[in-house]
């Protein structure tokens, strides 16, 4: 029976790997160091044994001493000012000690089908001062070897085996990561079951993405390929506002404004600029696998909606919130709520409505009015005083990607109520979330 070859044959290799991982071959080597590891070679040492002395004082300088202990992991999710992640590389010893011997060969001819299968191996340990790191990695290491043997069996087809991805993925209340194995070239769309099971067995609520392949963390030592900034509010110190309760965006925008992209639309784009914001969020939180229209793509899905004629296309015409609406609607199936004002004067009195969205929703909102957008992030609201301050990312910036600058600038940055034009109406697009994972 071929089929159950195959099973047996997927089995038997998986079982190989893990006896490599546990066998004394394994070898651990520090990235950007000279230091190995045998993690099951029985030897065996503490934090405070690692000194300026020692052969591994490479290692020295991951120590974290605040609290008195000792913490160290091959990657670590924590969010603190120090080195918080070690990166490991596994390698295999390919020679043993011992006395030299003659080779032996055998040859056995029949035929054979066989599979090539590179196996990206990538596992995440988080471990205290009194944990064994080594042995911590192994036993992690053979449990994703088991995770991706259950993949692999599960969405073969004849000779057809699909290679099974590790994703780490950071929940709510969790000081950990939880790694999940998906087969690649299998779309989010047809994976639903399987999030429904990871849901169920976190106790996730079943109102938004938490393992859509757009929600695996990001570590910080890690750069974003397509070269824009992310959340470059989160380097602000909150305003000095009394009583004030700060509410910002939840999860992960890019930010996008003037000039990027190769497109020269100072003076008309920052608009579009906005909703391309807010795009990328939707993408980044799992909610669509669609990349971020671009200004052609925005005004043809306006064209295609019947808000614009086909002139409109390739124009350097503004846009507004009624037309952000539109386009989120049209391309991503994303409702709106637009909330009007007469006067600039009356944001300030908005501080409830602001707050309430980014607690509830917690997507960047879009405001124009007159002839500038701007996308908003956040506000920090004193419900006693009706102090207010607005977190805005403003789209006019026509730099480069420099954070420096772009946050000492207040390109993004909090705002009081006197950056608006006291006398110009105003039209905010709050985006809604669809009830998904």
């Amino acid at each position: 029976n071929s089929a159950r070859y195959s099973y047996d044959a997927i089995c038997k290799s998986f079982q190989a790997l893990r006896s490599r991982v546990s066998s004394e071959s394994l070898v651990f080597t520090l990235c950007n160091s000279s230091v190995l590891l045998w993690p099951n070679k029985g030897l065996q040492s503490t934090a405070e044994h690692l000194t300026e002395g020692t052969p591994c004082r490479d290692i020295q300088q991951y120590r974290e001493a605040e609290d008195g202990g000792s913490k160290k992991s091959k990657r670590k999710d924590k969010r603190d000012a120090g080195p918080s992640v070690v990166n490991l590389k596994l390698l295999w010893e390919v020679t043993e000690s011992g006395e030299s011997r003659a080779l032996s060969l055998c040859r056995v001819a029949k035929q054979q089908h066989s599979a090539r299968m590179p196996l990206c191996v990538d596992c995440v340990f988080s471990a205290s001062g009194q944990d064994s790191v080594c042995s911590g990695l192994v036993g992690a290491l053979c449990g994703q070897l088991s995770d991706m043997e259950e993949v692999v069996l599960k969405y073969r087809k004849g000779s057809s085996l699909l290679l099974p991805q590790p994703f780490h993925f950071q929940l709510p209340e969790s000081s950990g990561l939880v790694t999940v194995i998906y087969p690649a070239g299998v779309p989010d769309s047809q994976l639903l079951t399987v999030r429904e099971e990871l849901h169920g067995k976190y106790g996730l609520p079943s109102d938004r993405p938490y393992f859509r392949r757009a929600n695996a963390f990001h570590f910080p030592d890690e750069a974003y390929k397509d070269g824009y900034l992310r959340n470059p509010h989160t380097r602000l110190t909150a305003p000095n506002v009394e009583e004030a309760k700060v509410s910002v965006v939840r999860g992960v925008y890019s930010y996008h404004h003037y000039m990027q992209d190769r497109v020269d639309d100072n003076g008309w784009g920052c608009a579009y600029r906005s909703l391309q914001t807010i795009c990328s969020w939707f993408q980044q939180q799992g909610y669509t696998d669609r990349a971020v229209p671009t200004h052609t793509e925005i005004q043809q899905a306006l064209v295609d909606v019947g808000d614009k004629e086909p002139r409109f296309v390739g124009s350097r015409q503004w846009i507004g919130s009624i037309e952000v609406q539109a386009v989120l609607n049209q391309l991503l199936g994303v409702t709106s709520k637009i909330l009007f004002v007469s006067r600039g004067s009356e944001l300030a009195s908005k501080g409830r409505e602001l707050a309430n969205h980014f607690e509830t929703v917690g997507t960047p909102i879009m405001i124009g009015g007159g002839v500038l957008a701007h996308t908003i992030l956040g506000v920090a609201w004193s419900e006693s005083s009706g102090d207010i301050r607005f977190l805005i990312l403003d789209p006019h910036y026509t730099g480069g990607e420099d954070l420096q600058i772009i946050t000492e600038k207040g390109w993004c940055g909090w705002k009081g109520p006197e950056f608006w034009d006291q006398n110009a109406y105003y039209n905010l697009c709050l985006p809604q979330t669809p009830k998904t994972i």
